[in-house]
């Protein structure tokens, strides 16, 4: 592994006066009597005093209750299942709808066919209807409500809704197939399903009320179906579903009802997020309003130095948490950009159009899109105005420092670039921005504030500048407070996350990412889940490491590299996905190795290459790799759950291979 890192970005004066933390800090410091002096102090400060910063993040962030809490946490040393803000009475969907002015909260872009705009006032008056009649209907608190539907506005709105009258939410987008849907949904016995006609992709229409009648079927508890319209013009027949309604008939006619939020305590179960289950079926993590709620603040707030001003995007979907993370973006009161569809259509640099168009000032993507137009060697700069573009936020998986560079070469100058990384499982992150500290290429900028994040060697210790287990050894509010159908002593939840260690005596997250944390800037590099780490001779090779070489070629679109049980050892076979124009050839295969041998060593040198075919690389919902699924395939073993993949049908290919790799 070399170190290829280079200071990209550097914090102005004025930047740093002006960023949210900055206030933040300047809070604690009077009311906690600190001198807290810069992002690295303000770290240590939070897991030295994670009552102390909980606390003041609670009354920074100006948090809706209607009865304070009796303590912030009641015992640190409980981990997992502590109690926090025992005593507090609050309601999430109050919180984020505490603005009623004509601001802006939502501009919604469907591809290229639908757009629409939402102010604040007509949000809540919107949501004000539609709870009045989910309460008529009999939702009631802790009932479930789930949605299998587009990034449309009526998603969070459904949410806002379900979540004010108390009940507990769960979301699917509308590109899940019906299995992997029931696989979700059934553990949870929802009451009420909001669903939709359809989603455009590429502009073709792909009807799913097939589909929702499948998971309405299979999910007896489901009592009542609306129905969006969203690609048909009139109202579909939506017959064919039992105890379906459209939206429109369904919402209440009266056009500005009363709305009273449920006060709730702390730990309601607010959502059930799912694991992707790509190793079985997925795992129902529930978490709580106000875990959520705070957690969202702090990351929004302080971390992503979101303003109300600001126009805050994310290219998600209703199946990955970073739609939960941007909803919360109400609370600051920002407006919320919402797309829904292929963001590189009908060309590349389609997302930029929209930058331009509508001012987004914070822009949320995935590594692989960055790596995409690198690779095409597209220069947005060249062609766009992002005079109003001031930071660009990256998650889903590692971005190479290369793609660190093209960013700032080739997108924009003077921004803050701010990677994050932590999951589904925590609806947040381990790591990510202090953006009052410099960018540096290929580097989260360090620990998320009160995450007391580690990363653990071989002897189950602390360790810097070498690659190691990512472990967070003190809890935060966002962790689950249980897992959907647990025991009473969280036998599935210790054993996701807690056991690891068990034999050596620590009871410490263990989050399955492989990391280095580095000693001279205090950021983090991430090299892949540590359960498909390499191990050729023993050596442990991250995948991040070989991806952020090869993918830099022109040859190559993308690519996945998996480890082989072979004669006592462990042999790296690679498959490449080529752009078009190009073939896997002897010169190819041999450019590839030299290439490896040259900027990283000899041992990530695969022994096999192979080409995939288009859509050949798997990838779950929330632009991951599946190395995991790959392996199992390679040596002989089932896959679960294809309907946890975005494109199940990729693992084909790998069926076909199984044979000729043994």
């Amino acid at each position: 592994m070399k170190d290829d890192r280079k200071k990209l970005w550097e914090p102005s004066a004025e930047w740093i006066k002006n960023a949210n933390i900055t206030r933040f800090t300047e809070f604690v410091n009077r009311e906690y009597g600190q001198n807290i002096k810069g992002g690295k102090e303000l770290y240590k400060f939070s897991v030295d005093n994670i009552e102390d910063f909980w606390d003041a993040m609670w009354k920074f962030s100006d948090i809706i209750a209607s009865k304070p809490y009796d303590k912030v946490v009641e015992d640190l040393s409980v981990f997992p299942g502590t109690k926090w803000f025992p005593g507090a009475r609050l309601n999430f969907a109050e919180n984020l709808l505490k603005y009623k002015d004509d601001h802006l909260a939502f501009i919604f872009q469907g591809e290229t066919k639908v757009s629409k705009q939402v102010t604040y006032a007509e949000l809540n008056r919107i949501v004000a209807r539609l709870a009045k009649s989910l309460k008529e209907l009999g939702v009631n608190i802790g009932d479930r409500v789930v949605s299998y539907i587009p990034n449309l506005i009526e998603t969070p709105v459904a949410m806002l809704a379900a979540t004010a009258i108390g009940a507990t939410w769960a979301s699917c987008g509308a590109e899940l197939q019906p299995n992997a849907v029931i696989d979700r949904f059934g553990q949870i016995e929802p009451k009420v399903l909001f669903t939709v006609d359809g989603y455009f992709y590429r502009d073709k229409e792909f009807n799913i009320l097939e589909n929702a009648k499948a998971v309405v079927e299979a999910i007896p508890s489901i009592e009542k179906v609306i129905v969006v319209s969203y690609i048909s013009r009139d109202k579909p027949d939506i017959s064919i579903i039992s105890n379906a309604v459209h939206w429109d008939d369904f919402i209440s006619k009266d056009e500005d009802p009363s709305l009273e939020f449920e006060q709730l305590p702390f730990d309601h179960p607010l959502y059930v997020m799912f694991s992707s289950g790509t190793t079985g079926a997925p795992k129902c993590l529930v978490q709580s309003a106000g875990g959520v709620l705070i957690n969202h603040l702090k990351e929004l707030i302080l971390s992503t130095d979101c303003k109300r001003s600001d126009v805050l995007n994310y290219i998600t979907a209703p199946s990955w948490m970073m739609w939960n993370w941007l909803i919360s973006g109400l609370a600051v009161g920002c407006t919320i950009f919402l797309y829904d569809g292929n963001p590189l259509y009908p060309e590349p640099l389609r997302f930029f159009e929209l930058i331009e168009k509508h001012k987004i000032s914070i822009f949320g993507t995935s590594a692989a899109y960055i790596h995409y137009l690198m690779g095409l060697g597209v220069k947005p700069a060249e062609k766009y105005d992002l005079s109003a573009l001031r930071e660009i936020s990256q998650t889903a998986s590692t971005l190479s420092p290369e793609g660190f560079e093209y960013v700032y070469r080739d997108i924009k100058k003077d921004l803050f670039f701010n990677s994050i990384s932590g999951g589904t499982d925590i609806n947040g992150c381990f790591a990510g921005a202090i953006p009052i500290l410099p960018v540096y290429s290929g580097e989260l900028q360090g620990r998320a504030l009160a995450m007391k994040v580690e990363s653990y060697s071989g002897k189950s210790e602390p360790i810097e500048d070498e690659q190691a287990e990512l472990v967070c050894e003190a809890p935060a509010p966002s962790m689950p407070i249980y897992f959907w159908g647990d025991d009473d002593n969280m036998t599935k939840y210790k054993a996701a996350y807690f056991n690891y260690y068990k034999d050596v005596g620590k009871m410490v997250w263990r989050h399955g990412d492989y990391i280095v944390i580095h000693s001279d800037t205090g950021g983090i590099t991430f090299w892949g889940r540590s359960d498909a780490v390499l191990k050729p001779s023993g050596v442990r090779i991250g995948t991040a490491e070989i991806y952020n070489v090869i993918e830099q070629l022109p040859e190559i679109a993308d690519s996945l590299v998996i480890g082989q049980k072979w004669e006592g050892d462990i042999r790296i076979i690679m498959f490449v996905l080529l752009n078009e124009g190009f073939e896997l050839n002897d010169d190819l295969k041999t450019k590839i190795k030299q290439t490896l041998r040259e900027k990283t060593s000899p041992r990530h040198v695969p022994k096999l290459i192979f080409q995939t075919p288009p859509d050949g690389i798997p990838y779950t919902f929330s632009n991951k790799k599946v190395e995991i699924a790959v392996t199992k395939i390679i040596h002989g073993m089932s896959v679960a759950n294809r309907g946890a993949l975005r494109n199940p049908n990729s693992l084909d290919f790998y069926i076909e291979m199984k044979d000729k790799l043994k």
